[in-house]
């Protein structure tokens, strides 16, 4: 036997097997313990396949990286000795998560356990501000997160940042974003330069997809895991609205980029009448209808604070929720208007998706008590599919969090498929 260039197998090829196979070991065993929970090696070894020996070796690794770490005895064992569980640690890997919006800018960084390190959200009025300034307070906020995971002694495992827009993922080259005028700006290029070009990892990705995945982790993990037929939720609709409307969608349990990545710009489905020109320059679009700058116009008059984008937009929307409350005419009016037409545009993507979950992010999670029943009704009653296709509709909890906490975990998730990119120390911390 030969190989393509003529060489015959040595001890190196050998040796890089061997590697490569570790590698996916250390991953698969890694994986394992964050998917079901704290195990025993033998209970490891049982799950995965693995002889103990391996599962014995693979573990000690895992805690010397500062990946797992020793748990309490197995008490669940009935016969002999009980065994030791390890459970996921991380607290020393982070990643961190970034957005560009249009009336703010935001960051979290986590641990490899899901754990809040540091998040922050700071008003800006990015849609009246050249790209170079935003970018700019952008690189400042990205800094405190980084500065942050390394005052805890952290490692970190990448940066990845959101922007509300068409973005090519293999270059971080921002195609086109509407609402904040933009486009053709390579937004990895720009930051990497402000950051002083740095070793960690950098990436760009849209908003709206970076919310779906986090969405879909948060609903795994909070709810049941099941989607009313007995089995895991595969399939879930995120409907992020701000300004601009975004949808991110998981199929099969993986996110749906589309054939270039541009998947997800629900809010330009041509659904609504001729009348206010879209941030993208056409008319008709959905986010005309159901976008937070068309509830605000519905309900408030120019002058009125909740339009001011130097306040926070949770601040903002606290003040519509208030006139709801107290039963406004004309802010409930505004409401049901938006509601009806985030109804028609939502059974559209439930008729071609047959999601399990259609998730409402962003202003609509905030707002859901008066949009999530009219969405409801109009999925009952415009999707064909029996029971609306099996489709339930719940409100995010991760509000304006989302897109960041996706984004930090898009970072950390290189960890589980590639262990060794976290040094070891006999300490067991990593470095």
């Amino acid at each position: 036997m030969t190989l393509t260039d003529g060489r015959r197998p040595g001890n190196r090829g050998v040796a890089a097997d061997h590697v490569s196979l570790r590698r996916n070991n250390l991953s698969v065993v890694l994986r394992h313990v964050r998917d079901i929970g704290p195990r025993s090696r033998a209970r490891i070894a049982a799950d995965t396949g693995l002889n103990k020996a391996t599962v014995s070796s693979l573990v000690a690794e895992l805690v010397e990286r500062g990946l797992l770490r020793e748990g309490p005895a197995d008490s669940t064992r009935a016969l002999g000795r009980p065994g030791q569980l390890v459970e996921l640690d991380g607290t020393g890997v982070c990643g961190v998560g970034a957005e560009i919006n249009v009336d703010y800018l935001a960051v979290a960084a986590l641990d490899l356990a899901g754990n809040v390190v540091l998040e922050k959200r700071v008003p800006l009025d990015v849609a009246h501000l050249d790209p170079g300034t935003t970018l700019d307070r952008f690189a400042g906020l990205v800094s405190e997160a980084v500065a942050a995971v390394d005052a805890r002694g952290g490692q970190l495992a990448g940066v990845t940042l959101a922007v509300p827009g068409l973005v090519e993922g293999e270059t971080g080259d921002l195609k086109l974003a509407p609402n904040l005028g933009w486009g053709e700006l390579s937004v990895a290029q720009e930051m990497r330069a402000r950051l002083g070009e740095p070793t960690y990892p950098l990436h760009v990705d849209n908003e709206a997809n970076l919310a779906a995945l986090a969405a879909y982790a948060e609903l795994r993990r909070t709810e049941d895991g099941t989607d009313g037929t007995g089995g895991p939720v595969q399939d879930l609709v995120l409907l992020t609205g701000a300004v601009g409307v975004g949808g991110g969608v998981v199929a099969g349990g993986h996110l749906l980029r589309g054939g270039r990545g541009y998947s997800g710009e629900v809010g330009h489905m041509p659904v609504a009448p001729p009348g206010r020109t879209c941030g993208c320059g056409r008319t008709g679009c959905w986010e005309t209808v159901v976008g937070l700058t068309a509830l605000l116009h519905k309900a408030t008059d120019r002058d009125d604070p909740v339009r001011d984008p130097s306040l926070d937009v949770e601040q903002r929307l606290a003040g519509i929720t208030r006139r709801a409350e107290a039963g406004d005419a004309r802010t409930l009016s505004a409401l049901k208007d938006v509601g009806i037409w985030l109804g028609i545009g939502g059974a559209i993507l439930v008729n071609i998706l047959n999601p399990d979950v259609l998730v409402l992010g962003g202003y609509f999670a905030v707002l859901g008590p008066w949009l999530k029943e009219p969405l409801e009704k109009a999925i009952r009653d415009r999707v064909i599919a029996p029971d609306g296709g099996g489709c339930r509709v719940i409100r995010s909890d991760l509000g304006f969090a989302a897109a960041v906490r996706g984004g930090a975990q898009i970072s950390l998730d290189q960890v589980f498929v590639d262990p060794t990119v976290i040094g070891r120390t006999e300490a067991g911390v990593a470095q």
